[in-house]
């Protein structure tokens, strides 16, 4: 495998939400050239053109970058969250959409094991929008970050004639003893985990998902350095592996048998109206928030749950069927 971003990714259609057509909403809207494999070979050229500077430690290409500071290391990362792209504003609460933008920061620390220590939140609001309103979506950005200790430290507010436009930018510093779980580090031999159910997160799960900061901890904690890799599944478990491998320089067999058991029942549901199969909804819906880890052996003896799915091989995405078969496994999902 190799880091060009050449992979093909298809975006499919999307589903039924609580009875509501998602035509526009998140996968299903026209491919621009940075909606599709493109977006892949932007942030390649971005990490290739970074400047060298004595201050980062870890730049472009992880869920975080890291800096050198007088002190203990900072890690830095911001997501922007789009009206019609992420959430909609005509069928989701102000409150739902805040406490999303938060969480999906709050992801990313999660998938580098790291504490979450503050952010500011920059939003550009529609002049139509009246204050009440406005106060709604800060009202759901604060109970989430209430949740995890995480200070919001300021930020910016502009009006605009476009939709909302949330940017949330977090910092975050390494628990003591624990070093930050990168993307790299993957083995050949390596057993694949995640920690939750995947698919169908259309039905809700992409707006009320709990960000896996604890389970990070945790497990980073009693795994040691036998947790080699780890990323937040947030495009399809399919291409956030591929990600990994890139980044690890490594291959990955997903095991079928294994998948059906961690397939959710939203995947299940959306199945019986896309045409696809709750298998390729687990594979490929992405906002499921969940971690994907490369781990030294088998995972024993711990209450936080976690589910095998695969292997780390040498090279190449394969598919292990019940049957026996190997098939190429293709790395598709939702670039956003």
């Amino acid at each position: 495998m190799s880091g060009s971003g050449s992979a093909r990714i298809v975006l499919k259609t999307t589903y039924q939400e609580a009875g509501a057509n998602h035509s526009g909403f998140l996968c299903n809207r026209p491919v621009t050239p940075l909606m599709a494999g493109d977006e892949l070979q932007f942030v390649e050229w971005l990490r290739i053109r970074q400047p060298i500077h004595p201050s980062v430690i870890l730049g472009i290409g992880d869920d975080m970058a890291m800096l050198r500071t007088t002190g203990d290391r900072i890690l830095v990362s911001s997501d922007m969250l789009l009206d019609g792209i992420h959430f909609d504003t005509g069928r989701h609460s102000l409150h739902a959409i805040g406490r999303k933008a938060i969480a999906c920061s709050l992801s990313d620390c999660a998938a580098m094991a790291v504490r979450p220590l503050a952010a500011t939140v920059s939003v550009a609001l529609p002049q139509t929008m009246p204050l009440a309103q406005a106060e709604q979506l800060q009202t759901g950005m604060f109970s989430m970050a209430d949740d995890f200790d995480l200070a919001i430290a300021g930020g910016d507010t502009n009006r605009w004639s476009h939709p909302l436009a949330i940017d949330v930018a977090v910092t975050a510093t390494p628990y003591p003893g624990i070093e930050p779980i990168r993307r790299f580090g993957a083995k050949p031999g390596d057993e694949l985990y995640v920690t939750g159910p995947l698919g169908g997160s259309l039905l809700g799960h992409h707006l009320a998902f709990q960000p896996r900061v604890r389970e990070a901890k945790g497990l980073s904690g009693r795994l040691g350095q036998r947790l080699h890799a780890m990323i937040d599944i947030t495009d399809g478990l399919s291409l956030d592996l591929w990600r990994l491998c890139v980044e690890s320089k490594v291959g990955a067999e997903l095991n079928e048998r294994q998948l059906q058991a961690i397939i959710s029942e939203d995947a299940k549901q959306a199945a019986a109206s896309s045409g696809h199969t709750p298998l390729d909804h687990a594979l490929t819906d992405g906002e499921d928030f969940e971690l994907l880890m490369a781990v030294d052996g088998e995972v024993t003896g711990t209450d936080i749950p976690i589910f095998r799915i695969g292997r780390i091989t040498a090279s190449g995405l394969t598919f292990a069927r019940d049957d026996g078969k190997v098939e190429p496994l293709e790395p598709r999902g939702c670039v956003h």
